[in-house]
């Protein structure tokens, strides 16, 4: 009896273990029905598509802001009627008109000769400006991801100025003397860095640690130009980075500030918007090399890329010639607004057809924006919205 018993709990003693065996073993290669889901998609752009306009911008006028460079003015149109309805004096050379971080404010940045430099806010729900702030150089700005600062890119002394986002009260700089012209700007998925062009010398790209406020790296390009605009992939990989000599598109991984790829889009490749739906890229080439005083009706020219292909689908033309430079897009995504640089002239672009409707402005219009726009909140520039 007792050996039945000793026989009886030894077997199943061992079949206890060899289940748990075999379970070990299903645990240690784990089929395909039992592996963690796959981490979600990112898009950076999933928030300022059509109908995500931020309550903040609830009874701001339809209207596109074109800063006219040698004109010292900033021109208004109506989306509406494609016509313009105003137009009031700024200060000295306004480069660009960016949105405020928390989206109350249009900013005018009045590029001066130096230290003549300001900014002047403008109010989206009257289109009226107000008092001009002092502010030297402000050839562009930007906002930190969680709008805790402004930052002025001080191109003629080479360093971005860390400033009060409502204020301007300068808070730090950081010096750039490896970025000469240092220029335009786009921000990491995570916020933790951004990539700055740099227009000048060698050109190339400045990759800044936002958090400390440190110069990260430096990438020389392939090929030597002049950097312009620079825009993140929806997916968060990739910067596109416009470059004028070169005429096409480097793309390049931040991360690891590597240099990957080049896409030929046209003669001076120079500014990005990304459509309202977030697959596909706009990229203004403005027909000339120049960088001041270009030739009027140039062979100027619209290429869209496809995010997902990193393909060229399209090539506009502007009729008549032209100089496209920078801008955006309207809210519902069918109108894309872009400068007409060397020609004093607007271009509204119909994104479903590329026909070409054109608006007389100020002489040298710049970085025009278009106002409002969808988004939870602005990183700068002419409307990068995130």
């Amino acid at each position: 009896m007792i050996r039945r018993l000793l026989r009886h709990t030894s077997f199943r003693a061992a079949f206890v273990l060899l289940a748990l065996s075999s379970a070990q073993a299903r645990a240690d290669t784990c089929p395909e029905d039992c592996s963690a889901p796959p981490p979600p998609a990112v898009n950076i752009y999933s928030h300022t598509g059509v109908g995500h306009l931020s309550p903040v911008t609830t009874g701001a006028l339809p209207r596109v802001y074109v800063p006219n460079r040698s004109s010292n003015s900033v021109s208004v149109i109506d989306t509406m009627t494609l016509k313009e309805v105003g137009r009031f004096n700024v200060g000295s050379k306004p480069q660009h008109v960016v949105p405020s971080w928390d989206l109350k404010t249009l900013w005018v940045a009045n590029n001066g000769t130096g230290k003549n430099g300001s900014l002047t806010p403008v109010d989206p729900m009257t289109a009226k400006p107000g008092q001009q702030i002092p502010v030297d150089d402000p050839y562009n700005l930007y906002f930190m991801p969680d709008g805790s600062a402004a930052i002025v890119v001080d191109e003629a002394m080479k360093q971005l100025d860390f400033r009060d986002p409502h204020t301007m009260a300068l808070k730090s700089s950081l010096p750039t003397p490896t970025c000469p012209g240092i220029n335009h700007a786009d921000f990491s998925v995570d916020g933790a860095y951004a990539l700055f062009t740099c227009e000048y010398g060698d050109g190339g790209l400045a990759k800044i640690d936002l958090k400390n406020q440190k110069v990260l790296g430096h990438l020389d390009f392939s090929k030597m130009g002049m950097p312009q605009d620079i825009r993140l992939s929806p997916d968060g990989k990739v910067f596109y980075v416009a470059d004028m000599m070169n005429d096409g598109v480097f793309l390049v991984d931040g991360d690891s500030l590597r240099e990957i790829g080049f896409i030929p889009t046209g003669i001076g490749t120079h500014g990005f918007v990304v459509s309202r739906d977030g697959k596909r890229l706009y990229v203004s080439n403005r027909g000339s090399h120049k960088m001041e005083q270009g030739k009027a009706k140039g062979p100027g020219s619209v290429t869209v890329i496809d995010f997902a292909t990193r393909s060229v689908v399209a090539q506009w033309p502007i009729p008549g010639g032209g100089s496209p430079d920078m801008g955006n897009v309207s809210a519902d995504g069918k109108q894309l607004w872009l400068s007409g640089r060397f020609d004093s002239e607007v271009y509204m672009i119909d994104t479903t057809s590329g026909a070409v409707t054109k608006i007389r402005v100020g002489v040298e219009p710049h970085g025009l924006t278009v106002w409002p726009q969808p988004g939870r909140y602005s990183q700068g520039h002419t409307g990068n919205m995130r």
